[in-house]
């Protein structure tokens, strides 16, 4: 269980009604780092045996997940509560994005909470009223229809941007090819369509030559890269019918 020094939030879900959207809130809060999950009045009680399989493997935020009978109990250690809502429903408060929220989060001390309402009908009046601020997603005004998994992927996406989780590159890689590849493959090509008679008329020669060797530069290519492209010309360059010879 997190310690009470876990600057984590804290994801809440008042009366859920199914066990798979249970399971698949837990699989977005462990996709971006979070791990307490409370349950205030399950509907079909807890444990579900439906939110396993949902949670694709976030099944150590199913085990830890706590039930409490009152949104008040469920948020009575947390210092700042945030009620997910897409209406203020006659209570005034403060109105944040998910970034906003997140941001407040991270610049704030004590525990913080996001708490999330049934599926067909969001949080109640009574359950907003407990909240600091309430979350609001700006979203397609002719279509507001988020499922309960949505909300909560959104919320800890947003949180998740402040914190140091491992990003992935955004390609893998290889080293560059030396410069005396890529003069190879020049030449290789350049040699191909010279009896083409590509490089006519005389006086343009000499540009069209940069203007493919600019080309061929621009592609930033490995050494593999290159080797397999200097396969294909050879291929192209062989007769007809001709198989590779053997090495």
């Amino acid at each position: 269980m997190p310690s009470s020094t876990d600057t984590r939030p804290v994801i809440v879900l008042v009366r859920p009604q199914l066990g798979e959207n249970i399971g698949k809130a837990a699989r977005a809060m462990l996709n971006f780092g979070l791990s307490e999950l409370r349950l205030v009045a399950p509907r079909d009680g807890w444990p579900n045996p439906s939110a396993g399989p949902a949670a694709a493997g976030a099944d150590s935020v199913l085990e830890q997940a706590r039930v409490f009978a009152t949104l008040a109990d469920a948020v009575a250690d947390c210092a700042h509560v945030y009620a997910t809502t897409v209406r203020k429903r006659g209570v005034t408060k403060p109105v944040l994005t998910p970034a906003e929220a997140a941001a407040a989060v991270h610049s704030e001390s004590g525990r913080s909470a996001f708490v999330f309402g049934p599926e067909r009908s969001g949080l109640e009046t009574d359950d907003v009223a407990l909240a600091r601020a309430i979350v609001t997603v700006p979203i397609n005004p002719e279509f507001g229809s988020l499922n309960l998994a949505q909300a909560v992927i959104l919320c800890a996406y947003e949180w998740s941007k402040g914190t140091a989780l491992d990003q992935p590159p955004l390609e893998d890689l290889l080293p560059p090819a030396p410069q005396e590849e890529l003069e190879g493959l020049i030449a290789h090509i350049e040699a191909m369509l010279e009896p083409k008679g590509y490089f006519f008329p005389q006086d343009r020669a000499t540009v069209t030559r940069r203007t493919l060797r600019t080309l061929l530069t621009k592609a930033q290519w490995s050494h593999l890269e290159v080797r397999t492209f200097r396969g294909v010309l050879s291929a192209l360059e062989r007769p007809d019918g001709s198989r590779r010879p053997r090495r």
